[in-house]
């Protein structure tokens, strides 16, 4: 079976030292940078010119800061995922982020392979939540304080796709879900593909926040 091709990915940040250290980091693991941007207005435009698979934003810039520049690459490019660069874990970028439909975030501090590894990831349609975000989102939602991110109908999902949105809101990986359903990953992949198709949903960011926003998944549920 062939690989699957290297990510193409924009990089937008208004540190010209760290979009270059991001970028070296990328190209040294064959992952190629098609395109920069210093700031959302830019990062708009380069995405409209290069159409990237993968987009790193930052949150905060000048001009247009990350959340818009994010929500209007998505608009246009919808198959694009987003991860969102910030310095500070902080509620309010989270939960923002999510509702223009980011698949993921990751703090400027990031390991070189982790940074690597996770552009690849959202390009599967995984979601890059850590598990401290995951907690946090399950309690905010849970409490009945979520903000409203998603609102979907759950009556067109089967017995077993309303099992597997449960378990993805709980954390699970497809091989997991594969290991706790007794299924092969190429089923469990389909389901969660039939999830995304029904809902309506871009990647397993947004499932997740479905998943507690419709009381699918309660306090505690979710796996550290």
């Amino acid at each position: 079976m062939m690989d699957a091709p290297s990510p193409r990915v924009l990089v937008v940040d208004d540190q010209a030292l760290v979009r270059t250290g991001f970028r070296l980091i990328l190209t040294a693991r064959g992952i190629d940078v098609v395109g920069e941007a210093a700031d959302g207005v830019e990062a708009v435009a380069v995405a409209d010119r290069v159409r990237p698979d993968v987009a790193l934003l930052d949150i905060r810039m000048p001009t247009m800061d990350g959340l818009e520049a994010a929500r209007r690459i998505l608009a246009r490019h919808p198959e694009c995922r987003v991860i969102m660069l910030t310095t500070f874990d902080l509620d309010r970028y989270v939960y923002a982020a999510l509702a223009v439909g980011a698949s993921g975030f990751l703090l400027k501090d990031v390991t070189p392979e982790h940074l690597a590894a996770s552009v690849r990831l959202v390009c599967t349609g995984d979601a890059l939540l850590a598990p401290s975000i995951t907690r946090r989102l399950v309690e905010r939602f849970a409490s009945g304080s979520g903000s409203g991110v998603i609102h979907r109908d759950l009556t067109a999902l089967t017995p077993r796709e309303r099992e597997v949105l449960t378990l993805m809101g709980r954390g699970l990986s497809n091989s997991e879900l594969a290991e706790e359903l007794t299924l092969s990953e190429a089923t469990v992949k389909t389901h969660v593909a039939r999830i995304f198709a029904k809902l309506d949903l871009r990647d397993r960011a947004q499932a997740v926040v479905l998943a507690y926003e419709t009381r699918l998944v309660s306090p505690g549920d979710a796996r550290n």
